[in-house]
């Protein structure tokens, strides 16, 4: 069980590797014409889109971002089916989360599809054995007839309908979470210390995958709540190297100067030389910290005004930004100081080090 376990997390880990640079890329597109806009007192450019002029050249950039963000669940889906099935799948994959979307059937169907895609190509590839002479018809013409048939069939008319009773109801409640300013806290504390567990593991990305995902139904809390924790992790351990610095070896000096950057743009996996020392002492501090971070930031009343861009400079996408910078800095600031106060930086020279360049980073947004 296990094993499987470990095989499907992985599956949907690279399907989400995929995913990443499509919402920063399509975020960050969306945000650029709004900020112009902003400044120029234009709150919305929808009322431009049949006019001309600059402001006419920035509602179309606008809309651009859109489709990208329209297509998070078939490339999800799409490469999920990939990472499973190879080539043969991912035409599938594709279908069945541009079907996800038209449904109604969201992020839940996205994966459901992918999955399905993948997993058929493999099956048919392990069963149908045709001569020698018809190898090219196989992954060509009979594994994708197969897989987008199947993917037809289930999500187009089987599960359709329940999976997007499912994903309405899921985005209905998550939106009075939102309402409620108690019920945002919560989830606030909840993402912000998911975001800070593990550092780019499963709970990290699925909390990630949690906030953004939404972007698609324009509901932006979640994604500014983890983006708050993503950059106060590392920037936590930064500060650190600054507070205690005589706690901190050579190595690991160097490592927390890299953490400002990393910090900066939202790359969590920048704690992890330190969080090795000792998990089981720092992994708590970095969760409460994180909570702290997305929790405080909620709390100051910040709040959702555009798709959200990551990184300390993504308080510009955000209502009450200054309530995004000090949330995300006290919470970097309990990392760095209670976790030297807990642990010993200052290790042997001759212990093994953990080299920042090691360890595989991904930008999120």
């Amino acid at each position: 069980m296990k094993k499987i376990m470990f095989e499907l997390k992985g599956h949907l880990m690279s399907g989400i590797s995929f995913v990443l640079p499509l919402i920063i890329g399509a975020s960050l597109v969306i945000a650029i014409p709004k900020m112009i806009a902003l400044s120029m007192g234009i709150t919305s450019l929808d009322i431009f889109k049949d006019s001309s002029g600059f402001e006419h050249f920035l509602y179309l950039i606008e809309q651009v971002g859109w489709v990208g963000i329209a297509l998070i669940n078939t490339v999800l889906a799409g490469f999920i089916a990939y990472s499973i099935g190879d080539k043969a799948a991912i035409g599938a994959g594709f279908i069945g989360g541009a079907v996800a979307s038209s449904t109604n059937a969201g992020f839940l169907g996205a994966v459901i599809a992918g999955f399905l895609a993948g997993y058929l190509v493999k099956w048919a590839k392990n069963k149908i054995h045709l001569p020698a002479s018809f190898s090219g018809v196989m992954p060509l013409v009979i594994l994708p007839l197969i897989a987008t048939l199947s993917v037809a069939i289930i999500m187009g008319a089987v599960l359709s309908e329940p999976l997007a009773l499912i994903n309405t109801g899921l985005v209905n409640w998550i939106r009075s979470m939102i309402a409620n300013d108690v019920s945002q806290l919560l989830l606030a504390i909840i993402l912000g210390g998911m975001i800070a567990s593990d550092l780019g593991g499963p709970i990290n990305k699925a909390a990630w995958m949690a906030g953004n995902v939404l972007l698609i139904e324009q509901i932006y809390m979640p994604a500014i709540i983890v983006n708050i924790a993503i950059c106060a992790v590392p920037m936590g351990y930064a500060f650190a190297t600054l507070f205690h610095k005589k706690k901190f070896n050579a190595e690991l000096l160097d490592a927390g100067r890299n953490n400002f950057v990393m910090g900066f743009i939202g790359i969590t996996e920048g704690a992890i030389p330190f969080t090795l020392v000792n998990p089981l002492k720092l992994v708590p501090i970095n969760i409460i910290g994180g909570a702290i971070a997305s929790g405080l930031g909620v709390l100051l009343g910040m709040f959702d005004k555009m798709p959200p861009v990551g990184g300390v400079y993504g308080f510009f996408t955000v209502g009450n930004g200054w309530a995004y910078l000090v949330g995300l800095f006290v919470g970097a600031a309990f990392i760095g100081f209670f976790a030297p106060l807990f642990v010993n930086f200052k290790r042997d020279d001759e212990q093994e080090l953990i080299d920042i360049d090691d360890i595989e980073i991904s930008i999120e947004n």
